[in-house]
């Protein structure tokens, strides 16, 4: 048995995929943040609904409540699909709306997840090497 039969480790490094892959069109966004009419692009992140849908058939999980008091209605909780999403980008003269301070948190969010990635994968390989007895 080998570690990429493991379910887990194989999520991290899925995820380590997906944060390497960001940051590299993080880096191509500041590489280009002075080429005109450039627009910064982003990797979508993992719809975990349809993930979810996929592995249970379910379009909706709810918790199940025992009380009418101990979770409030579904109709009661706000959408996020409908509120408003502001503008973020600014454009420049040239037509670029590259933002090296917004590139620059984007990149540092994903080297910290990427980092606890890196730390979940270590922490989980040295169980197993307690558990085999090594």
């Amino acid at each position: 048995m080998t570690t990429q039969n493991i379910g887990l480790l194989k999520a991290l490094t899925a995820k380590m995929d997906f944060l390497d892959q960001r940051q590299r069109v993080i880096a191509q966004n500041v590489a280009n943040a002075d080429t005109p009419k450039y627009q910064p692009r982003d990797l979508l992140p993992v719809d975990f609904g349809r993930v979810l849908k996929n592995a249970t058939g379910e379009t909706l999980v709810r918790p199940e409540t025992t009380h009418a008091r101990h979770m409030p209605s579904p109709n009661k909780i706000d959408d996020p699909k409908n509120r408003e999403q502001k503008q973020v980008y600014e454009v420049a003269p040239a037509g670029n709306s590259v933002i090296l301070e917004e590139q620059m948190i984007k990149a540092a969010k994903t080297n910290m997840d990427y980092s606890l990635m890196t730390g979940l994968y270590q922490k989980n390989i040295g169980m197993i090497r307690t558990a085999i007895g090594r």
